[in-house]
């Protein structure tokens, strides 16, 4: 396995760079350089029907959220998780692909801004994505969408949000998820697995930059036995909806997605596994420059979702 072209490309103008490293800065400073790093790598804002921004009731207050409605939507719904390691990222970050996810499924896209360490520390996001999917479940048909054709997607950070949020919700909602999209989901931050030493230097998370997330997010004590921080600690994976799980052959975080595909599918989950093997992490935001890896996956991703947002219910 080697890195594709455009990765190549990407990695040389990095290290090219002389802004110093996300882990060397305080955590208000890494956010606006993560912001414009994005606005150079995403590709251009997608044209949709219509957004708006508006606020839910949270455990904590009101959690912002933000809809993406295509011109024509089709009844069903994404609710997304932005990725950011739980410090860095919001809406505005992972605005491109929720369009895209709009704009190719005809879904309402509801992207979710839970609160960010190290200001709210562990759980709080938890319990942000947890009463997001609680209220789109409920309010579902007075929003239009069919409870029974709801999706929730995440990358990275936001991947694991995503699984914890249908794990602490089960036989909770009005009808269960439709379906769960996991891009590059970052699910067991104990280092078992392979990926995590061999890519142990690999842009753009190498091991310091985790350890700089994993200590803004949960502080001074890491809570190692708790599967809302290391989702692949909960014991029964039954009753989870259909998977796709989305990894990078060369992301540390490769080898958490395949151990989670395996365990869905032997929990009798219908499970997908696609790695795009020559490229790297967060590369959904980097389409401008890693266009192969993008459009291949946006593709792969989009039909997939329509076909279990399509799909008739049990």
């Amino acid at each position: 396995m080697k890195l594709d072209r455009e990765t190549e490309a990407l990695l040389f103008w990095v290290s090219s760079s002389t802004t110093k490293p996300l882990w060397q800065m305080d955590h208000k400073s890494a956010r606006d350089v993560y912001r414009r790093s994005i606005s150079k790598t995403d590709v251009a804002p997608i044209l949709i029907g219509a957004v708006r921004d508006f606020v839910i009731s949270g455990p904590a207050g009101s959690v912002p959220l933000r809809e993406y409605l295509a011109p024509k939507p089709s009844g069903a719904a994404i609710l997304f998780f932005h990725g950011g390691g739980g410090v860095l990222g919001d809406i505005g970050t992972h605005d491109t692909l929720c369009r895209a996810l709009c704009v190719d499924t005809g879904a309402h896209v509801f992207s979710v801004d839970y609160r960010l360490a190290p200001e709210h520390p562990f759980p709080a996001a938890v319990c942000d994505g947890v009463a997001a999917l609680e209220w789109l479940t409920a309010a579902a048909r007075d929003l239009g969408i069919d409870p029974a054709r709801i999706a929730v997607a995440g990358d990275s950070a936001g991947g694991s949000l995503a699984a914890v949020a249908l794990h602490e919700t089960k036989g909770r909602l009005v009808a269960p998820a439709a379906a769960q999209l996991l891009i590059y989901p970052a699910l067991d931050l104990r280092a078992k697995q392979p990926s995590r030493k061999d890519l142990v230097d690999q842009f753009p998370i190498p091991e310091d930059m985790l350890y700089w997330f994993f200590n803004h997010y949960f502080g001074t004590a890491w809570p190692i036995a708790d599967p809302r921080a290391i989702p692949a600690l909960y014991e029964d994976d039954s009753g989870m909806p259909p998977t796709l799980i989305v990894t990078a052959g060369f992301d540390p975080f490769r080898d958490e997605g395949v151990e989670y595909a395996k365990r869905l599918a032997a929990a009798g989950v219908p499970v997908e596994y696609v790695c795009y093997q020559g490229t790297v992490h967060g590369f959904m935001n980097m389409g401008r420059m890693l266009r192969a890896a993008y459009q291949s996956i946006r593709q792969r991703m989009s039909t997939w979702l329509k076909e279990q947002l399509d799909a008739p219910g049990p």
